[in-house]
């Protein structure tokens, strides 16, 4: 029996929830980007997203594309977050396409590309109420005008980020803005655009319910896929797992204690002034988890009764005296995980993995 803080990878269950997500989208005639960055883009969980169909990977981050390829992935590669002029050589490199919002960007992946003889895709991120990246839509028509005129690059269409930031949901209405944006920019070009990204997960629900604007051809999926959950409209996804990851934590200590500190108070190990709730004495268990691995925010236990604590940086506490079994030091807490908490988890080297129904 395994021992120890480990996440558990449900291969299959990753497979199918890209399968369920891919043909819905194509259903509408929406492709899908399947997007690695909320797990660090572990090789084999990739290769779980391709097994279930998924044909382009995207990423924010170029240390994970660049491991991607070392591990021998071909697949089309987009760029999620705005290049750095310091990396535009190695984004051509190993990118096919990635997202901009800056000219003097655009322009150096522009320089990068043509000095090596390859053509680089642009999506330019348009701005429609998150407020994260992207051009005003007002100032996109002139931005498109000089993006035109440089050797190495072309655009091939444009997006634009919801909810990541501002909350902002997707709706009919900023989707078709940006659709109207897409229109007159290619209108500019004098071509049709082969991308226009309308979002990531918090879009799906359009899809599923039809109300997705027709102009709307791709969106960037990672959340859905990899949790089965939409946390923008704070929802599981009901045609897809939310199981696929599961955290266990060997508990390291179990003890009736106070449910207040007492002492002389100061803050505690992060700054924070701590507030307690007086219930009594308490039965608690500690978990070999903490902090450093994932903020207690990330993490929800699956026995309903047992309520996280809290944290410091390598210790978990719970309250366990209404937990629906009987835990005892050496056995195993279980937890599921939000998109913050995978996010964390799979980039903590204390946290091992362990992967389930390899194809």
């Amino acid at each position: 029996m395994e021992r120890g803080t480990f996440l558990e990878v449900d291969l299959k269950k990753l497979a199918e929830n890209s399968r369920r997500t891919m043909e819905l989208c194509a259903a509408h005639h929406i492709e899908v980007l399947g997007v690695t960055k909320g797990f660090s883009a572990i090789p084999e969980i990739v290769r779980a997203m391709a097994d279930g169909g998924i044909t382009k990977f995207a990423d924010a981050r170029l240390e994970n594309i660049k491991l991607l390829r070392a591990s021998g992935f071909l697949q089309h590669m987009t760029l999620l977050r705005i290049p750095m002029l310091s990396q535009t050589d190695e984004v051509v490199f190993y990118t096919n396409a990635s997202l901009n919002s800056e000219y003097e960007v655009i322009e150096q992946l522009s320089s990068s590309a043509a000095s090596v003889g390859r053509r680089h895709d642009i999506v330019l991120m348009i701005e429609v109420g998150d407020l994260r990246e992207g051009l005003l839509p007002e100032d996109a028509r002139a931005v498109m005008r000089r993006v035109l005129e440089l050797p190495g690059v072309r655009v091939a269409g444009v997006g634009t980020n919801m909810g990541c930031y501002g909350g902002i949901l997707p709706t009919d209405r900023n989707l078709t803005a940006l659709c109207r944006v897409a229109e007159e920019l290619q209108n500019i070009a004098g071509y049709d655009f082969d991308v226009v990204s309308g979002g990531g997960t918090s879009s799906l629900m359009l899809a599923a319910s039809g109300e997705m604007p027709a102009g709307i051809n791709q969106l960037r999926v990672g959340e859905g896929i990899l949790l089965g959950t939409d946390t923008t409209h704070n929802m599981d996804i009901p045609w897809l797992n939310q199981d696929a990851f599961v955290l266990h934590s060997e508990i390291i200590e179990v003890k009736e204690k106070p449910s207040v500190p007492y002492g002389e108070t100061g803050l505690d190990a992060f700054g924070n002034t701590p507030v307690f709730e007086d219930m009594g004495v308490r039965r608690r268990a500690i978990v070999a988890l903490g902090r450093q691995d994932s903020p207690p925010a990330g993490l929800t236990p699956f026995d309903p009764g047992v309520k996280i604590l809290g944290a410091s940086s390598d210790h978990m506490i719970l309250d366990i005296e209404d937990a629906e079994r009987d835990y005892r030091v050496g056995g195993l807490m279980d937890f599921r995980l939000n998109y913050q908490g995978l996010l964390n988890i799979c980039s903590s080297k204390y946290v091992r993995r362990i992967y389930k129904n390899k194809a």
